[in-house]
């Protein structure tokens, strides 16, 4: 029999237990249903975290709110808000119909996550939110802050010297790292990002110019979680970010769920039973979409539908959810490599948080191939002026997902429904680096 991965059972008595299973090993797109999915009104008794968890985090994004407006000049337009634009994309919703071969109902919608100011990224919702949390929690319990006061007074040289008597640290695939060394380093922190090799280096760079350390790990993700976390437990003083189990991190991504709820009121677009709203959102580890997914079913319940996306080589959620291993399924386990170019997304075991929070709300997962990626950022470039990282193309790729496997419109009803991809990273590409995606999507295109 082959080689043991949990609970005593081989990866052969995985597969006849679950045969897609089969397909995920040779890197086949796949698409899969949740049966495990509950309503919102039964699961969220049992959960840790509630609506009134989510308003919290709303109120201290607005206490910071002129804090980030002085340290970053690039937030006065919104108050010193980090927010993104909903915007309805009909040339690229032409160009996948016609690509795809088939009509999508209702709107098309990018929420542009690839936009947000400070760290260009989803990873700016969770990662600044956390750090700034902790900040005022020291600031707080040692007299320096309250509650009352004008935040913006932690941009002083003051504030500076405080925080750097202490230290954060991170382990990141790059997008989660920029927004903690951005914002750590702002403040004043001492602060380490530990990446793993797929990270790319202009995100490194980047991190180096504004003054923080860079460990590099030859492994992956999670090595540099593991590592990252070990070292700074040996500090007294040193904060460590736990992208795997941190509920800052989740809740500062659910407060997406309020800013998009008015957006979508200014857009005219209803969400209930007749007008269902379908979500498409690249998935790593599973923090970030699995925040927005519980603040979404908080707000719209069972009228809203959330799909993550993942690479065929690093299915690390499907994996988890489908067997119920969670954070214990390694998809290395399973024969899988995670490997992928898509390095935001490459993560071989999911967040068990997200599993336990937001795990029965997941309506499905699917897969996409590295090679299915750039097509699609060239696409949204001809066709809507966006420049997104390839990680943000598996948003964008849910639809067709769809099409291959019908039985979703036995579960959702389509008619009538509007479609919002979300995209997650992409502002800060070096161009250079942002014109060879576009070339590699173009020659896939002229080849079709």
């Amino acid at each position: 029999m082959g080689k043991k991965v949990e609970w005593g059972r081989s990866v052969e008595e995985w597969i006849q237990k679950y045969p897609l299973l089969k397909k995920m090993r040779a890197y086949e797109p796949v698409f899969w249903m949740n049966p495990h999915k509950d309503t919102v009104a039964n699961v969220l008794p049992t959960l840790p975290l509630s609506w009134k968890d989510v308003l919290d985090a709303e109120e201290r994004w607005k206490r910071f709110a002129p804090l980030i407006r002085r340290l970053f000049p690039e937030t006065e337009e919104r108050k010193g808000i980090i927010e993104s634009p909903l915007k309805e994309i009909p040339r690229m919703k032409e160009q996948l119909e016609g690509q795809i071969g088939r009509r999508i109902p209702g709107r098309l919608f990018l929420k542009c996550d690839h936009e947000l100011p400070v760290a260009g990224s989803i990873k700016a919702r969770g990662g600044i939110y956390e750090v700034l949390k902790h900040g005022e929690n020291l600031a707080v319990e040692k007299g320096l802050l309250s509650y009352e006061d004008d935040y913006s007074v932690m941009a002083s040289e003051r504030f500076r010297e405080f925080f750097s008597q202490y230290a954060v640290a991170v382990g990141s695939t790059g997008n989660l790292g920029l927004s903690i060394g951005i914002i750590s380093a702002a403040l004043g922190f001492r602060v380490t990002v530990h990446m793993s090799a797929d990270a790319k280096e202009w995100k490194k760079n980047l991190l180096r110019q504004k003054g923080v350390t860079v460990v590099e790990y030859a492994s992956d993700y999670s090595k540099a979680v593991e590592e990252g976390r070990r070292q700074s437990d040996q500090d007294p003083m040193s904060y460590f970010v736990d992208d795997e189990q941190s509920k800052e991190l989740f809740l500062g991504y659910s407060v997406a769920a309020c800013r998009l709820k008015k957006q979508l009121e200014q857009a005219d677009v209803p969400v209930d039973e007749e007008h269902p709203l379908i979500l498409y959102l690249p998935c790593g580890v599973g923090g970030a979409p699995g925040g927005v997914t519980f603040g979404m079913k908080l707000l719209f319940g069972e009228h809203v539908y959330c799909f993550f996306g993942e690479p065929t080589h690093s299915p690390c959620m499907l994996l988890g959810l489908m067997t119920g291993l969670h954070e214990k399924a390694r998809v290395q386990d399973f024969g899988m490599d995670n490997m992928t170019e898509a390095d935001g997304l490459a993560v071989g075991a999911p967040s068990g948080l997200v599993s336990k929070l937001a795990g029965k709300w997941i309506d499905g997962v699917y897969t996409v191939e590295d090679e299915e990626l750039y097509p699609i950022l060239a696409m949204l470039k001809d066709t809507e002026a966006m420049k997104i990282e390839p990680s943000s193309s598996a948003a964008l790729l849910g639809w067709k997902r769809f099409v291959e496997n019908p039985q979703v419109e036995k579960y959702i009803p389509m008619e009538k429904a509007n479609h919002i991809a979300w995209t997650t990273g992409g502002l800060f590409v070096p161009e250079p680096l942002m014109e060879e995606f576009y070339r590699r999507g173009k020659d896939h295109l002229s080849k079709e």
